[in-house]
């Protein structure tokens, strides 16, 4: 069954973002039920990009490897996109029980990096990505079951006005977090003084 696991989640990051919107197009506006160190809350696109530019990244499922790696380094990193200017939501198709625990983990988000829970997979089809159904019997990092669908891993950077600023899909989860970091500092610099 792990193997089985592996292979799905390997698919995943491997696929590259075809069907993704890509930079220029309208990013769906989204509210979605999200927690941030244990702590529930109501996330709306709409108010965090009223503040700056927001990187939206897509996992498939908390405490598996590649999306722990990647949260832990969203985390580490967290210092660089703010000073930036930039916020950063990450969105999976895990229930909000299994993304409090995540949320505040020490390991992985650690109470650093807000994730929201996407259940049906609306938001993530939303950005033009791949859901894959089923979970049933796959266990995760901590031994319990996973229970739900992936989503394809692809981050978009999302601009004030609502445009996709980038995609990025197609490499490591750590990769991707190097990247999105890369692609907001080159929108801060590019910033005009004042603006």
């Amino acid at each position: 069954m792990t193997r089985v696991f592996a292979g799905l989640l390997f698919s995943l990051v491997a696929t590259t973002a075809n069907a993704a919107l890509e930079a220029g197009a309208a990013a769906p506006d989204f509210t979605a039920q999200a927690s941030l160190a244990g702590k529930e809350f109501t996330y709306a696109l709409k108010d965090a990009l009223a503040k700056g530019p927001v990187v939206v990244y897509f996992y498939p499922s908390a405490y598996t490897g590649g999306c722990n790696i990647q949260a832990r380094a969203f985390a580490d990193h967290k210092g660089e996109f703010d000073a930036a200017g930039a916020s950063v939501i990450g969105v999976s198709l895990d229930s909000i029980a299994r993304l409090n625990d995540f949320s505040a983990d020490p390991e992985y988000c650690g109470g650093k990096v807000a994730v929201a829970s996407d259940t049906d997979g609306s938001i993530a089809k939303s950005y033009g990505l791949k859901v894959m159904e089923g979970g049933a019997g796959l266990k995760d990092s901590r031994g319990q079951e996973i229970g739900h669908g992936f989503a394809e891993r692809t981050t978009f950077v999302v601009t004030p006005d609502g445009k996709v600023g980038a995609t990025i899909g197609g490499m490591s989860p750590a990769a991707n977090v190097d990247k999105a970091l890369e692609t907001v500092k080159s929108m801060a610099a590019a910033k005009p003084a004042g603006g």
